[in-house]
């Protein structure tokens, strides 16, 4: 998504602020509504970027691969698969009290108690946990190893200052307590910054003495302040932001497929017949090059995003699963379905033309541009496609309650089972009118069930990986979804005063300075100097 900042009608360069120190980031990570509110619990929706430096997960998770990084817990262990044993590291908040397996324990609970604040929804797979020394034992309700990293993303908290507010599901936590890399320093509505915590268990690590965060939503801002990082999808990023400066650099991987989703419930887009025929029909090269203007790859049908989950691909469908325009082949599928053509319109078996309405969210400039290509090359071949262009939240709406024909939406991401769980299960499945959180275009198949249960029930990865490799099929042949293009993480940075960023060529975390990235990237970051 992005309003676009063209470099051919603008010459920008950009402005460091001089009082900013060489130890100290400018970070375009938070946006002003105008103005900041100054929020830091953690769980809230509205809580300030920076909360999620402060306080830290069990694990870090990369959002690029899955890979699962120990963080507060040192090590993990599942001894069977409804048992999951968390032994956590030393470690202090920034109040010079110890971090312990209580906390974790507290946190839980707190989630449990408040379940508003539940939002990865721990406490649909935990049944009970209980402290053991430095272990944190977490019994589940069933058979679920894929549970790890959704209980291990959660932000741990203090139960010295939580135990006594009355309210957490309010508490704005203005003075918050961390064992995280930085800690609030100062604070206004238009800017705050964070300061290098020196209790921090990986203190030695990080370099950066220094964060300020100033309130901007514009990307003239961004290009021209001289920031050390940013994310944003930029038009002309090279015009833009690599002219700004000599040391802008980027790097735009993939984090997750932008599809097609059809609704099954709606006829004909039940027949998979007809569905393939949409796929057959699409050339996706010119849909990745329209949508992001060239910055993104055409995606493969299997779900995964490559070449992040490389490893997990089956090497037995063709061509990584990528689906080449094929106007004949095409046609043919959608004869199977009892379409022709007739007139140059694609007609059904009753005489009138294929036509649906395709819906995406209005201001998603890359959406808008791919739904307008996809009606145009379906246009070429008879169907008729309108676009139906709701505010983000009637989107949203329509899509979780299955009132749609054909969607824009996304699929794919880091975790591979939750990928395909969110995709394809039946678990979701809701009449139309009643809203869901996943597979939102309400396929079902209890081949797919079977095979989500044997990944989610084992603990051998060789079992895993069959399992993975089972359901790229089903995406392959069934086409719950249509893969079209990568979904870009808009990384941009400045490497004159830091250096060690993540790239193409070492892709240890993805760019994005939100949730718990950076956490992996501060720790990482070295002073260009050579002296912190």
């Amino acid at each position: 998504m992005g309003t676009g900042l063209s470099g051919c009608s603008v010459q920008v360069r950009s402005r460091p602020d001089p009082t900013i120190g060489q130890d100290t980031m400018l970070i375009n990570a938070d946006k002003g509504n105008p103005l900041f509110n100054r929020v830091f619990n953690p769980f809230l929706v509205n809580t300030r970027t920076a909360a999620k430096w402060i306080y830290e997960p069990l694990i870090l998770v990369n959002p690029l691969d899955g890979e699962q990084i120990p963080w507060l817990a040192q090590s993990w262990e599942l001894p069977d698969a409804r048992t999951i044993v968390l032994t956590v590291r030393e470690a202090q908040w920034s109040d010079g009290e110890p971090f312990t397996a209580d906390d974790v324990v507290f946190t839980l609970e707190l989630l449990k108690q408040v379940p508003a604040l539940d939002g990865k929804g721990v406490w649909q797979h935990l049944a009970s946990v209980e402290a053991d020394g430095d272990r944190v034992v977490c019994r589940l309700q069933t058979d679920d190893v894929p549970a790890l990293p959704i209980i291990g993303v959660t932000y741990v908290v203090p139960r010295h200052r939580w135990a006594e507010v009355a309210d957490p599901g309010t508490y704005r936590d203005e003075n918050p307590v961390g064992t995280g890399p930085f800690v609030l320093g100062n604070y206004n509505p238009q800017q705050y910054s964070m300061d290098r915590n020196p209790r921090y268990w990986q203190a030695d690590s990080v370099e950066i003495e220094h964060l300020v965060l100033p309130a901007t939503d514009n990307q003239l801002d961004t290009v021209t302040r001289g920031y050390d990082w940013s994310y944003s999808f930029i038009s002309d990023v090279q015009g833009t932001w690599g002219a700004a400066s000599p040391h802008n650099r980027w790097w735009f991987p993939p984090g997750g497929i932008v599809a097609l989703l059809p609704n099954h419930t709606v006829a004909p887009f039940d027949d998979v017949a007809v569905r393939r025929g949409l796929s057959l029909a699409l050339d996706r090269g010119r849909i990745a090059d329209v949508a992001s203007e060239g910055y993104m790859q055409p995606a493969g049908q299997t779900g995964l995003v490559l070449p992040n989950q490389q490893d997990w691909l089956d090497p037995a469908i063709p061509d990584a699963g990528m689906v080449a325009q094929d106007t004949a082949a095409a046609l043919e599928s959608f004869a199977a379905a009892g379409y022709t053509q007739r007139d140059g319109r694609l007609v059904g078996p009753d005489g009138r033309q294929f036509a649906f309405a395709l819906t995406s969210a209005n201001g998603y400039t890359d959406w808008t541009r791919a739904a307008q290509e996809v009606a145009g090359q379906l246009g070429a071949l008879g169907i008729e496609v309108s676009l139906q262009l709701p505010q983000p939240a009637g989107y949203q709406s329509a899509v979780a309650n299955g009132q749609f024909q054909v969607a824009l939406g996304g699929m794919g991401g880091g975790d591979v089972f939750r990928a395909f769980n969110d995709l394809m299960s039946s678990e979701f499945l809701t009449d139309v009118g009643t809203s869901t959180q996943a597979n939102y275009e309400r396929f079902s198949d209890p081949e797919v069930d079977a095979l989500l249960a044997e990944f989610r029930s084992s603990t051998d990865p060789a079992r895993q990986l069959a399992a993975a490799r089972s359901l790229q099929r089903k995406v392959y042949e069934e086409l719950p979804a249509i893969g079209l293009y990568y979904g870009g993480l808009w990384g941009l940075y400045n490497d004159e005063k830091f250096i060690g960023w993540p790239t193409a060529e070492d892709p240890y975390m993805a760019p994005q300075n939100y949730d718990s990235a950076p956490l992996g990237i501060f720790t990482r970051l070295k002073l260009a100097g050579g002296a912190a």
